[in-house]
């Protein structure tokens, strides 16, 4: 038991979630062949660049540049780079104020509505998980709720958000629908993530962050760029029926609730984005489902909801950190299926992408996603992300 404890501290020391340098494969210790490395400063330059050249103030800009770079440094590729374009849309057309701030609406000691008056979605999540934060300080638990909010990037960039300052945190969002609920032949439902973040010791923590869609829409987009088939848990086409094709997915059909069809448990997928839905478009009063402008769309305002719980862990048992980590290390010291591969715990995966930019002193692209950022530093007149 000794030998197991100074085994976890140690690998807590150097960074690591894993148990064994055995569940970290030589592929995971460096980038794919072709891609391209950017250092993280300058692709936080490039795109704080293009946000505001597309009309947003410098500290908006700065926000949401940190949640995108937040996402790729994780490996959440779909929710970084890949996502620049709609903002800057977003802001180019109007259908999201390019500055001012957050307003409450209504306030309790433990609670708060807040309207995003159509900002940026990181201006309005920031705003709302540091408020949860200081309730939860205050009370013990900080549930905000917010409507006129638009897309905020990562959700787990605001649970962590959280966790940095002492607190467990949730954070959820609505979107727009792209999910089929079961038995349905129209999309009625978003990805609608879900995210928890708990510290442990030594800087280990449990990060969840995961949409109660199989996948975000964002993993099929890259699929297409890519050229590559996707599994049959991911989408359907217009029918509703399922498809591996990621054109015919984001040109026809939609998203699968988690689990995929009914018969492999995709019910209880619908049934958790439902739990978002109320939390995030009923709770905040926005717009909620097949209400929710489509994606793609800026021909309306998104009212997107978003809902942001912080707890103070201190309020309830002694030692909460202690238990934490003695969770997270018992689950990844069970017997493994497979020898090659640990068992982790939500967070593992995104930390050892991590390392991996760390270790190339820049974050790895795909070469298909850097011709895009340099099209679009075409079209808005900025310089192009440099290449180490």
């Amino acid at each position: 038991q000794a030998m197991l404890s100074t085994r976890h501290a140690f690998v807590r020391l150097l960074g690591r979630r894993a148990v064994s340098s055995g569940s970290v494969s030589s592929e995971e210790r460096m980038a794919k062949q072709g891609d391209k490395i950017v250092e993280r400063r300058e692709m936080h330059r490039y795109m704080v660049d293009c946000i505001t050249k597309a009309g947003a103030a410098d500290s908006h800009a700065r926000q949401l540049a940190d949640v995108l770079i937040e996402g790729d440094v994780r490996g959440h590729y779909s929710h970084g780079l890949n996502r620049l374009e709609m903002y800057v849309q977003n802001l180019q057309e109007g259908s999201c104020e390019a500055s001012g701030e957050p307003r409450i609406l209504n306030e309790r000691a433990g609670t708060a509505w807040v309207d995003g008056r159509n900002l940026l979605g990181p201006v309005v999540g920031n705003f709302c998980m540091d408020l949860a934060v200081k309730k939860a300080k205050e009370a013990g638990v900080g549930w905000v709720a917010a409507k006129g909010s638009n897309h905020f990037g990562i959700a787990g960039w605001y649970s962590m958000r959280a966790m940095k300052q002492g607190c467990m945190g949730l954070a959820f969002t609505n979107t727009s629908p792209l999910m089929y609920p079961t038995r349905a032949a129209k999309p009625a439902l978003g990805t609608n993530p879900i995210s928890l973040a708990a510290a442990g010791k030594e800087g280990d923590a449990f990060v969840l962050d995961m949409a109660t869609t199989t996948v975000a829409i964002g993993k099929v987009e890259l699929a297409s760029r890519k050229g590559e088939s996707v599994p049959s848990t991911w989408g359907a086409d217009g029918r509703g029926k399922v498809s591996t094709d990621p054109e015919t997915i984001v040109k026809e059909g939609a998203l699968l609730p988690l689990g995929g069809d009914e018969r492999s448990g995709g019910y209880k997928g619908y049934g958790m984005a439902s739990l978002v839905e109320i939390f995030c478009g009923v709770l905040a009063g926005a717009h909620w489902g097949p209400h929710v402008r489509r994606w793609g769309s800026n021909a309306a305002v998104a009212d997107l909801g978003q809902c942001f719980i912080a707890v103070d862990t201190s309020a309830f048992a002694p030692a909460f950190a202690d238990r934490m980590q003695e969770f997270m290390d018992t689950m990844r010291d069970l017997p493994r299926s497979d020898e090659s591969e640990s068992v982790e715990v939500a967070g593992d995966m995104e930390k050892r992408h991590e390392e991996l930019v760390h270790t190339l002193g820049g974050i790895p692209y795909h070469p298909n996603q850097i011709d895009f950022a340099n099209n679009l530093a075409k079209k808005l007149g900025v310089s192009a992300p440099k290449l180490l």
